[in-house]
């Protein structure tokens, strides 16, 4: 089956940036008044459109261009001078057709607000000869008879103030494309509400997954906060009660942005909150059962940073083990500044995997420090 011509356009009517060919289309349509304030006010007023420009030109000339709702083409109302050739279309035919989805419609609308019609809207059809390969032959043939394709619509015509005469149409294939596109916008407004939903909702849930509460030490006043740049992410810290007064301190950045970075993050959370009861009397299983864990339930090329420490509040010390985290910064009370380097590997890649553990004293006045990437690089913005 043949298109029709309508339909031929309307493929080739909507702007197509994926195509390799230059990008082409109809940008501006002179239209020539006698007043520009009276005709500016007829097009924005009567018909609806929007004003794209009014300007001053260095001439000294007015611009002033207009467009219909859709915005895909301007009209520019062009005053010429009276002993021009251009003064003498005015009040002619613009050979501008205008096309809309429903033109009795919009015959109700304009008619209702003072536009002129010279001719109601009527229907045609029409048949037309659609050329095809003849079996065979190189050469084209035409398809008569019983095959001869018909298409329709409905034609009207107005003037505006100045008597210039426009068409206004509407096919079929027209309205149908105009109504998918209409349902196809419509589905992805739907589809990206649903997402922006869920993504909230994933939100919610990921700040659930942070403490809630901070359990109470007499040596050691803490605390932590996470802000992620995207709704959620990959960045994570957690405080972990190991008993006999000793306080577990995590900080976690997994590789990747935004929902798969927070669904790693999650299920590193479980592994840490699972095995965190061996971590008291032996840390250095602990984070090996953490990588086996992680290592198991990611893909390929997954990994995350790792910082773990163990305060004990009996003797005030900090036992810890970086994994491939950026330093954690150890501010004495005499000013002077250490680094807590990366005592091992990130955790995820290898199944065969330890790490060594390092210890420090930690005194009144000092200040401990864990951060993620995200602090070092908002300096770079």
């Amino acid at each position: 089956m043949g298109s029709s011509p309508s339909s031929d356009w309307m493929d080739g009517s909507i702007s197509r940036v994926d195509r390799q060919d230059p990008y082409l289309r109809i940008h501006c349509v002179n239209i020539f008044v006698r007043d520009q304030d009276r005709s500016l006010r007829f097009y924005l007023d009567q018909l609806g459109f929007d004003l794209a420009f009014d300007a001053r030109l260095q001439s000294g000339d007015r611009w002033v261009a207009v467009a219909p709702p859709d915005g895909t083409a301007l009209l520019a109302l062009i005053t010429p001078k009276p002993d021009s050739p251009e003064y003498k279309l005015i009040g002619r035919y613009t050979e501008v057709v205008f096309v809309t989805e429903d033109v009795t419609a919009k015959f109700r609308e304009w008619s209702k607000r003072g536009v002129r019609f010279q001719r109601t809207p009527r229907l045609k059809r029409i048949k037309y000869e659609r050329q095809a390969q003849a079996p065979g032959s190189t050469a084209p043939s035409m398809l008569l008879g019983e095959q001869t394709p018909i298409w329709g619509g409905v034609f009207a015509r107005f003037k505006d103030v100045d008597g210039n005469s426009f068409a206004l149409v509407s096919f079929d294939e027209v309205t149908q494309a105009v109504e998918a596109q209409r349902r196809a916008i419509a589905g992805k407004l739907e589809s990206e509400r649903r997402a922006a939903q869920e993504l909230e909702i994933a939100k919610q849930v990921q700040a659930r997954l942070f403490p809630q509460t901070l359990p109470p030490l007499r040596t050691l006043e803490y605390a932590g906060i996470c802000i992620q740049a995207r709704q959620v992410g990959g960045d994570y810290y957690d405080f972990l009660e190991l008993g006999r007064e000793r306080l577990g301190l995590v900080i976690g950045d997994v590789a990747g942005k935004g929902i798969a970075a927070a669904l790693l993050m999650a299920n590193l959370q479980a592994n840490l909150r699972s095995q965190c009861a061996i971590a008291l009397d032996q840390p250095q299983r602990f984070l090996r059962s953490v990588n086996q864990l992680f290592c198991a339930n990611t893909t390929d090329g997954a990994f995350a940073t790792l910082f773990f420490a163990e305060y004990d509040e009996e003797v005030q010390s900090l036992r810890y083990a970086n994994c491939g985290h950026l330093p954690a910064l150890l501010l004495r009370c005499d000013n002077s500044l250490e680094r807590l380097s990366s005592t091992c590997a990130v955790l995820g890649p290898f199944k065969e995997w330890d790490c060594s553990i390092e210890e420090r004293r930690l005194f009144s006045g000092d200040t401990l420090a864990f951060y993620t990437d995200g602090i070092t690089e908002s300096f770079n913005d």
